[in-house]
Parts: structure tokens; C-alpha cells; sequence
């Protein structure tokens, strides 16, 4: 059964007409071509569906998209800035902490999210706040000094 939903995503207010079982997982990527949003292991364990849902981090994969209507949410499409790449978008490419990219949407969405919270993290925080999101290139060391970076900044 199809249901409208309202929702602001990445600023924009947009419907969309989704699925009682559709995930906003399938809705980002299939529906509204949203690719950005990775499906990893679809069980809410890898962090590749990462998404911001009212400011927090979530599994994309595991919500329903009739549970986001009339929430906001930001995918990695929604971080950059008036065309020009957000500063954690770019102290990743600039310390290499984007190996194959599976993973990055993830990690500088729970980055972002940290960064907002707390703009000095400390070395534990950064991994804790990352410890949810998998990444098999770059053993996290590349990831974990972009954001002592822009926490030094």
C-alpha cells in the first residue's frame, strides 16, 4: 500500500509516495536517486547507511520510511555547502582518509554529528563516536587524525 510522506531532506521539503516495508534506506537510493547512502550489510552493523535523522545519526536500513514523515534528515548529499565541500569533507581528502569511499558518507555524517556536539573531542570520543561505522581501507588511523585536524582548527 503506497502512503505519502512529507519530509525536509537536506533542507528541502519533498513527498514521495513509499511502501509500507519500504526502508528510507531503499527511498533515498532507488526512489529519489540518492546513491550517496550506502547498503552494507542491511542489519544497522556497518554504518554505510548512515544517515542524520533530526540531527542524529541512524541506521538507514533498519527505519521505515512512513516512520520519517514529517522529520528532517541530511545525507551525504546535503553536507556540502552552497557547492563547495563542507571542512570535513575536505580535511578528508586532504589527510587521505577516503580510501575506496564505501564507508566516508558514514563517517563524515557521525563526524559531523560529533563536531557539532563536541568541537574538541577528544582521542576516545572520536573513536567511540566512529566505532559504529566499519571501515576495511584505512584502519581508521587516517580517519581518526582528519578529525583531530579540524578539531585542532
Amino acid at each position: 500500500m503506497n502512503k505519502m510522506i512529507e519530509l525536509k531532506l537536506n533542507g528541502e521539503t519533498r513527498k514521495i509516495y513509499v511502501n509500507d516495508n519500504q526502508t528510507l534506506l531503499e527511498v533515498l537510493r532507488e526512489d529519489l536517486g540518492l546513491t550517496g547512502t550506502k547498503k552494507g550489510c542491511n542489519q544497522g552493523e556497518c554504518g554505510a547507511c548512515t544517515v542524520l535523522l533530526e540531527g542524529k545519526p541512524v541506521s538507514s536500513c533498519l527505519i521505515l520510511a512512513v516512520k520519517v514523515n514529517g522529520k528532517s534528515i541530511m545525507t551525504i548529499e546535503g553536507v556540502a555547502e552552497e557547492g563547495h565541500l563542507h571542512p570535513i569533507q575536505e580535511v578528508f581528502n586532504e589527510k587521505g582518509a577516503i580510501q575506496c569511499g564505501f564507508c566516508t558518507p558514514g563517517m563524515i555524517l557521525v563526524t559531523k554529528d560529533l563536531l557539532d556536539k563536541n568541537p574538541r573531542p577528544t582521542f576516545k570520543e572520536i573513536k567511540d563516536a566512529i566505532s559504529g561505522n566499519i571501515c576495511r581501507c584505512t584502519g581508521y588511523i587516517k580517519i581518526i587524525e582528519a578529525i583531530q585536524s579540524l578539531a585542532e582548527r
